[in-house]
């Protein structure tokens, strides 16, 4: 691990305060893919600092290109973060995100990722995108972690630039896996439950 990347993981903790509380799940370097609401762009910065060392160095948060390649600060956490870039504007059918998510994973890899896509405005969550079914369909070995994260869109509200420290708390929950004949519909409304019911928890 790099020292920007020690840094990072600081920072994010100081700014975060973040506690994490693993329920029915345990820490492990198999490979997985780590599903979370989203309602910052901080999000996948705590929640890639939050895991342990040896989980957190094979792991590769999935974030947008076209937020994290602009400047000069941005390029340089992703890289730190070992941050897998996709691009949402330019799309192709023969490249598509899921076809890139799973050759950049390999068989070492874990992944964040966000099925919601874009974030929330407020503290309901949007519905899944198709994204996360298609990981499970084609590679039904990984197991899929439900992760809430709560009040980490306060640190870095929309439209700011300075995080403001507060507490924040990263519930992961027990992994799910793509059912046989489960359609794609009733899985991402299984998988968004799954997230939500760790909210109460």
């Amino acid at each position: 691990m790099t020292l920007t990347s020690h840094a990072i993981v600081m920072l994010a903790k100081l700014f975060s305060g973040f506690t994490v509380r693993w329920i029915d799940c345990t820490p492990d370097t198999c490979q997985r893919i780590y599903f979370a609401n989203h309602t910052s762009h901080l999000d996948a910065v705590v929640l890639w600092s939050a895991l342990p060392k040896g989980v957190r160095t094979l792991t590769r948060p999935v974030a947008a290109k076209d937020y994290w390649s602009t400047g000069w600060l941005r390029p340089h956490i992703a890289k730190s973060f070992n941050a897998l870039l996709i691009d949402r504007q330019e799309i192709k059918v023969h490249q598509s995100p899921i076809d890139l998510m799973i050759r950049q994973m390999g068989d070492v890899y874990s992944l964040i990722v966000f099925p919601e896509g874009g974030r929330a405005d407020g503290d309901e969550m949007g519905t899944f995108k198709s994204g996360l079914y298609y990981l499970g369909k084609k590679r039904p070995d990984l197991e899929l972690v439900p992760v809430y994260i709560d009040n980490v869109n306060r640190i870095l509200p929309r439209g700011e630039v300075l995080p403001v420290p507060l507490l924040s708390c990263i519930t992961i929950g027990p992994p799910i896996w793509l059912e046989s004949g489960e359609s794609k519909t009733a899985f991402l409304n299984r998988a968004r439950n799954a997230v939500k019911r760790l909210k109460d928890l």
